[in-house]
């Protein structure tokens, strides 16, 4: 590895400045709520409990606490196995030990490489599961459950891995001097194909989702859906209880495979008036086409950045910097995916940036869903009242520094959305009213 390539530089300048930034946004969100966490703002005075607050304070101090090594461990393992070179050598390995077949290799290698990872994980995520959720009452996962829920995930991956690879590997080699066009618009199509099948196929390997039963809920959804003209396959529950006390709700797929889904959990924590209204925020995303203008937004920057990433894969000092070298042997087409591999690690560090890019706009679309919601099912105080449920549930933190937000946050702070609904005032109506 050459440490005075510009390459290797923007690659540890990106680490280094991406683990500093998440250490001091972690840190600022600490230490905010260790000063304001337990105070309840006027506007959730009587519909808040201390204690709540209290104990959203240490389940959130938890999670911070097991978030600081396994980040510094995480970001360790990812500076040994880029600098020692373990990423060639893997590859060299597999070309002359196994296979020199490339749609084998790329998927070897995706195994192989990923093994590392997975080590460092698993003690975190079993005590993230076992320990942390069920101490503070979330969990009702099963290790039998557990384990049967990664075999299938690995399974699943690693199909959807292969298809990718498959179209991957033909691009590659049928279009030499314009890959970077036909792997975006692949990209873009198993994208939205995957978006298909997965409540068909893929949903119902993880979860049971049974129809909606008969009753003034049902009644209340199908009448907003109509309302607003979305057409779906049905409304179906998700026994979502029997992993983890968290609640939500969404729609899925695409076509007539779209379809509204509620967790079990969030129908036990809400009344029908605050689902409505929960579901009215969701049609919202819908009637303010955010999906396909988020699409939209994406193809050209996605067409983009693998411009990019072909005109800089063909820069030998790219492969050289990082110690690959295919001079020798018979690689077919993994040097192209290698040089996609290694783009991806050298600006990985800096896409803490473009996410917070990307949570300002998915942020905007959340206001204006809320808003939605507010107008289509006439007030906003049932959103406004089934936001403060969850997030007392959730044990989600009520206001956390605008800064943290703007690189952690995808969803407006639960206080900001109730500031835009207007709640407290809508509440002293009420009030006034009765």
């Amino acid at each position: 590895m050459n440490f005075s390539s510009p390459f290797v530089i923007i690659f540890l300048a990106g680490t280094i400045l991406n683990f500093l930034l998440d250490n001091f946004l972690e840190f600022i969100d600490f230490k905010n709520r260790k000063n304001n966490g337990q105070k309840i703002p006027q506007e959730l005075e009587g519909s808040v409990k201390p204690e709540t607050l209290a104990k959203t304070c240490l389940y959130e101090d938890a999670q911070y606490k097991l978030w600081i090594p396994e980040n510094i461990l995480r970001t360790l393992l990812s500076l040994v196995l880029i600098c020692s070179g373990f990423y060639f050598w893997l590859l060299n390995f597999i070309n002359s030990s196994i296979t020199q077949n490339s749609f084998l290799i790329l998927m070897l290698f995706t195994i192989f490489a990923s093994i590392p990872g997975i080590i460092l994980n698993l003690p975190f995520e079993l005590y993230h599961e076992f320990v942390l959720e069920k101490k503070f009452g979330f969990s009702t996962m099963t290790f039998k459950l557990w384990i049967l829920d990664a075999i299938k995930e690995f399974i699943v991956n690693m199909l959807l891995i292969a298809a990718l690879f498959a179209i991957m590997s033909v691009i590659f080699n049928k279009f030499e001097n314009s890959w970077w066009l036909f792997i975006g618009i692949a990209y873009i199509s198993f994208s939205l194909i995957i978006s298909i099948i997965f409540p068909l196929f893929i949903a119902p390997l993880f979860n049971k989702f049974s129809p909606l039963e008969e009753g003034e809920l049902k009644e209340r959804l199908e009448k907003l859906l109509q309302k607003c003209g979305f057409k779906s396959s049905g409304l179906f529950v998700m026994d979502a209880s029997k992993r983890s006390k968290h609640s939500n709700a969404y729609f899925t797929g695409f076509g007539k495979s779209k379809r509204v889904v509620l967790f079990d959990t969030l129908i036990a924590q809400l009344t029908p008036a605050e689902i409505e209204s929960v579901l009215g925020h969701e049609l919202g995303h819908f009637k303010k086409h955010h999906i396909i203008k988020r699409l939209c937004a994406m193809i050209p920057v996605i067409i983009a950045m693998l411009y990019a990433a072909f005109a800089l894969s063909r820069l030998p000092a790219v492969f050289e910097a990082f110690g690959f070298d295919f001079s020798a042997g018979n690689w077919g087409a993994v040097p192209q995916f290698a040089g996609l591999f290694l783009l991806g690690i050298i600006f990985g560090g800096y896409g803490i940036f473009f996410g917070a890019v990307n949570n300002y706009f998915s942020r905007k679309d959340e206001f204006e869903a809320d808003a939605f919601a507010k107008d289509i099912c006439g007030t906003g105080q049932n959103l406004a009242t089934s936001l403060i449920k969850l997030n007392t549930e959730n044990m989600s933190e009520i206001s956390v520094p605008a800064i943290y937000s703007l690189f952690n946050y995808n969803h407006p702070p639960l206080l900001e959305r109730l500031r835009a609904l207007n709640f407290q005032a809508e509440k002293s109506i009420n009030q006034e009213t009765l």
